[in-house]
C-alpha cells in the first residue's frame, strides 16, 4: 500500500492506527432472507423479556451428528505452565443427536440422546417434554424452534393439535443466534464433548448424560438483555 501510495510504511501505520483500520481482519455475517423476519425477531424477544402468564419458555434444538472422537493418543493432562494437550488426529466411532428443551426462565436443560434425529425422534422429545412439564390446566408451553423439515411434518401437526398447550415459535431462516438453547450447545462442547476422547457411542452419552446432570444441580439461565428495536438497529448499523 506504501508503494502504490508513494508514502512510507510509517506514514501508512500511522493511518491505519489514528482510522482505526485493520486490513488483515476480516468478519463475516449472514442476513436472513425470512419474509417475516421482523414479525418473528418481534415474537421471540417477546417470550423473553415479556413471556405470558403462568407460561414456560422453552428453547428446543437438536445437536446432530455428534461425533464419537477417539484421539490416537492418551490425552496429557495440564500442568504448570502447560495447557492440557491432545493429538490432532483421531478415529471416529459413530454419532448422535442430543435433543434439547432449555428452559429460558430457570436455565434447566431437559436432554436426551438419539440415533438419528427424523420426526419420529422429535415426537418422542415432545412426549417426554409433555410428560416432564405435568399439565395442570394452566401451564401453557412455548416453544422456540428452527425451520428444521422434522418439525413441520404432518404427524408433527398431528400430534399438537393433541395438545394444544403447545405452541410453536419458529426462528427466522438463517437466525439461530436468537435461540438460546444454541449458546447451551456451545458450552457443552466446548466443556465436555470437545475436550473428550471416546471410544464408543455409549461413552460419549455417557458424558452428555453427566454433564446435564451436573449442569441441572445448580442452573443459571442466560440472561437476554437486548430488544427488538435493539438488534434491527445493530443489524442495520453493521450493513451501513
Amino acid at each position: 500500500m506504501a508503494k502504490e501510495a508513494g508514502i512510507s510504511d510509517h506514514s501508512v501505520l500511522r493511518i491505519w492506527r489514528a482510522f482505526g483500520l485493520k486490513p488483515h481482519r476480516v468478519d463475516s455475517f449472514k442476513l436472513s432472507n425470512d419474509p417475516m423476519f421482523v414479525e418473528k425477531v418481534r415474537d421471540i424477544v417477546g417470550l423473553y423479556l415479556n413471556p405470558p402468564d403462568k407460561a414456560i419458555v422453552l428453547c428446543v434444538d437438536e445437536k446432530s451428528q455428534t461425533q464419537a472422537l477417539e484421539r490416537s493418543q492418551p490425552i496429557l493432562p495440564l500442568r504448570p505452565g502447560l495447557p492440557e494437550r491432545q493429538t490432532h488426529d483421531y478415529v471416529r466411532h459413530g454419532t448422535l443427536s442430543l435433543f434439547a428443551a432449555y428452559d429460558a426462565a430457570t436455565g434447566r436443560v431437559l436432554g436426551r440422546c438419539h440415533k438419528r434425529h427424523r420426526h419420529q425422534e422429535f415426537l418422542a422429545f415432545l412426549e417426554r417434554i409433555d410428560a416432564a412439564f405435568g399439565d395442570d390446566g394452566h401451564s401453557q408451553l412455548h416453544l422456540i424452534i428452527d425451520n428444521y423439515a422434522t418439525h413441520k411434518t404432518p404427524k408433527v401437526h398431528r400430534w399438537l393439535l393433541r395438545h394444544p398447550r403447545f405452541h410453536l415459535h419458529f426462528t427466522p431462516t438463517g437466525s439461530s443466534w436468537l435461540n438460546m438453547v444454541e449458546r447451551f450447545f456451545a458450552r457443552i462442547t466446548t466443556e465436555a464433548i470437545r475436550r473428550g476422547s471416546f471410544s464408543s457411542v455409549r461413552q460419549l452419552q455417557a458424558a452428555i448424560d453427566a454433564y446435564l446432570a451436573e449442569h441441572n444441580k445448580d442452573p443459571k439461565p442466560f440472561t437476554w438483555t437486548a430488544s427488538a428495536d435493539s438488534i434491527f438497529r445493530k443489524l442495520e448499523n453493521s450493513l451501513s
